[in-house]
């Protein structure tokens, strides 16, 4: 198999298990919402979510992308088994540590997100699923390793109908709070069962390595600090939120935030099939000028869909919401192009890992999350929650910035300059969007249009390409 096709095939499919995956939670938030009309109750769900977020990152220790990196090194089956099981033997470790941390402190932790012990009882029940769900990313991964598609497409129906099939009864018949809780772990318990059932065989402490361990906790550990500041950037808005406005505010950006969410169905399609392709293909001659076309393709993907869809959304909050969620329109431009930079990071950043120079991935996010809280806190009192999201979106765009420079100077990555003004572009139009255009539908489209117009003429080049290549596809 070729490797465009590889790449492509795995990006299609991973796509479309996204696409099922995610589509689902987006088409049952309006059904949600209007069950739940309290925003304040969807605010309190979701930074119970926000704190499972954040102590995965301790939980998982980056061994999962360690994992990935190692099974590749060797290809015989005793090797694998021993990364595997390794990994897990760690992780089992850190988990339960993790979790017992969170029990532990359960009030403080209330107290923190709530300035209030009220929630206690439900910060300890996330102490048990960061622990399990932790496990379940290291369980699940031979299944990614292996590069076996159809079972996460099959997943990826299962495992939100689950969810949704217990949270829905729950909080008509019980208690909204309670079912949108209990929603989520039923999920991570049942994904676990479900992992274990398949790639049990790949797990045995009998193969664990204290070597192998070792070494993939020295590539894992400098990604730890990674993962703690992709919380930033996705959570601890939602915390400063909280605490500098109320949950309330809080609960109509986590709906917004997760209407932006359907820009994950690019993002999953990449994430799903970036990694099996990046290091199967790492030793390649070629491979710096094959991972700058990714990054710049990629970029272009990101730009062009976030043109056509932002003068859309205003009118598509008030179709699917009613009340003041239909306020989440304002944070759904800027979230919904953020995952879509971290494509671009990861594409980059990828070439660190390779080398097993992953610090500068930590030292370029440290700086873009960084910048993300102190915009929070400027923000957020000026612009509310949209603030919030205009500080995400920057915090991102610098860290992108900083690795692509990082690659560029190592000789990792090339960068040409109609990409660079494709990006520029993008600024502008984000600018204009929010001094000039006033969020109309006419104006907003006529601008989209313009932008996306300019970029596919700096790439008419490659689209004759891509059309000719469609016209032989057809022809055969």
């Amino acid at each position: 198999m070729s490797r465009a096709r590889l790449f492509v095939e795995n990006f299609l499919v991973y796509g479309m298990t996204g696409i099922i995956g995610k589509a689902i939670p987006v088409v049952m938030v309006p059904i949600i919402t209007r069950l739940i009309p309290d925003t304040s109750i969807y605010g309190v769900s979701d930074l119970l979510h926000v704190l499972v977020s954040f102590g995965s990152a301790f939980a998982v220790l980056g061994m999962y992308d360690a994992m990935f990196r190692m099974f590749f090194d060797d290809d015989t089956q005793e090797h694998k088994l021993k990364v595997c099981s390794s990994a897990l033997s760690v992780v089992a470790l850190s988990s339960t540590i993790t979790g017992a941390i969170v029990i532990l402190f359960s009030k403080s932790l209330s107290r923190l997100l709530f300035t209030t012990d009220v929630y206690q009882i439900w910060v300890m029940l996330m102490g048990v699923q960061i622990a399990l769900g932790a496990l379940d990313s290291i369980i699940a991964a031979p299944t990614r390793m292996q590069n076996k598609r159809k079972v996460y497409v099959v997943l990826s129906v299962v495992t939100p109908l689950i969810s949704y099939g217990i949270s829905v009864p729950l909080i008509l018949f019980v208690d909204p709070l309670f079912g949108l809780i209990m929603g989520g772990f039923a999920s991570v318990v049942s994904k676990l069962f479900i992992f274990w059932v398949l790639n049990g065989k790949w797990f045995s402490f009998r193969f664990a390595d204290r070597r192998l361990a070792l070494e993939m906790f020295k590539i894992g550990l400098p990604l730890m600090p990674t993962f703690l500041i992709y919380w930033v950037f996705n959570s601890f808005d939602r915390v400063m939120i909280s605490n500098m406005l109320d949950t309330s505010q809080n609960g109509i950006y986590a709906v917004g935030a997760k209407v932006a969410s359907i820009s994950q169905l690019i993002y999953s399609g990449f994430a799903g099939g970036w990694q099996y392709f990046a290091f199967s293909t790492m030793k390649d001659k070629d491979q710096v000028q094959l991972t700058s076309k990714v990054f710049e393709y990629l970029g272009i993907i990101s730009f062009v869909a976030t043109f056509l869809i932002m003068p859309w959304l205003p009118l598509l909050f008030k179709i699917l919401f009613t009340g003041d969620y239909i306020l989440g329109y304002q944070v759904a431009p800027y979230l919904f192009l953020s995952p879509l930079l971290l494509m671009l990071f990861q594409t980059s950043g990828n070439q660190l890992l390779v080398i097993k120079r992953s610090y500068w991935v930590t030292i370029s996010l440290v700086i873009g999350a960084g910048l993300n809280v102190l915009l929070n806190y400027l923000m957020i009192p000026v612009l509310g929650i949209e603030g919030a999201s205009i500080a995400t979106l920057t915090g991102y765009s610098c860290s992108v910035v900083i690795m692509a420079v990082i690659t560029i100077k190592m000789k990792l990555l090339k960068v040409r300059r109609r990409f660079i003004l494709s990006a520029v572009i993008t600024t502008l139009f984000f600018v204009m969007s929010k001094l000039f255009l006033n969020k109309t539908l006419l104006p907003w489209f006529a601008a989209s249009l313009l932008s996306v117009g300019i970029i596919l003429f700096l790439y008419r080049e490659e689209l004759k390409k891509l059309k000719g290549r469609t016209k032989r596809g057809r022809s055969v």
